[in-house]
């Protein structure tokens, strides 16, 4: 396992202001055999800056999607191309605490779970009230009996033979809830390590509660995906 490639995927939609420090983070942290950025139909420079990066790193590779089509298909895109036995998944707006991702990356080279999950440090800001991280931890828990601390978390170290058992992929936010889910009922194993990643951060404000809100139809939907799926 040591010697595995480690492909690292980043999805990023209008994250120009972020995106620069991201990925230099993560070239210094040296480990990546290929990192892999997909451009989720950003209206912003986000592909244009991708683009002046993959011109000046050779491990740096791009894809662009036509339109936004959400995190999880960004994510799936990424996968699609990836040719690492591990596979590491990484917000484009975590700056410089990208270099933390030895953190995460250890317990899946050391043999300890086929899964690990970041838990990240409390915000400094208040964001919401906490009822898609409940309606997130309280279906997993229903549906495996995993109590997850970090169910929404998008900072993960996976196996790639998990993506042979893992069939579908939900769309938009709720892609972490059915990773995680999708993983257990397959056998898999799942650790969550803290780790000090730090990301943009959306407070009580409108567009925070929209960003919740879509958030909150993501999970739900996965959850009802997962609960019909496993009545068949």
């Amino acid at each position: 396992m040591n010697n595995s490639l480690i492909s690292v995927i980043v999805p990023a939609f209008n994250e120009e202001k972020y995106l620069n420090r991201t990925i230099n983070a993560l070239i210094e942290w040296g480990k990546a055999g290929e990192i892999i950025i997909i451009d989720d139909g950003s209206i912003d420079r986000t592909k244009e800056i991708i683009s002046e990066i993959a011109a000046r790193h050779q491990s740096v590779r791009k894809l662009f999607l036509l339109q936004n089509q959400g995190k999880g298909q960004a994510l799936a895109a990424g996968v699609k191309e990836a040719r690492g036995d591990i596979l590491l998944f990484i917000d484009a707006d975590l700056g410089e605490t990208a270099r933390y991702a030895e953190n995460l990356l250890s317990p899946i080279i050391n043999g300890q779970c086929d899964m690990a999950v970041a838990v990240l440090p409390k915000g400094k800001k208040k964001a919401g009230f906490g009822l898609v991280k409940r309606l997130a931890r309280t279906g997993i828990y229903y549906l495996t009996g995993f109590d997850s601390v970090a169910p929404l978390s998008g900072q993960r170290a996976i196996k790639r033979v998990v993506f042979d058992k893992v069939t579908s992929f939900r769309k938009g936010f709720g892609i972490e809830v059915g990773l995680t889910i999708d993983a257990l009922k397959s056998g898999f194993t799942i650790v969550e390590v803290e780790v000090p990643f730090k990301h943009r951060e959306t407070g009580r404000d409108v567009s925070g509660f929209l960003h919740r809100g879509k958030e909150f139809i993501a999970v739900l939907s996965a959850l009802f995906f997962s609960i019909r799926r496993s009545r068949l």
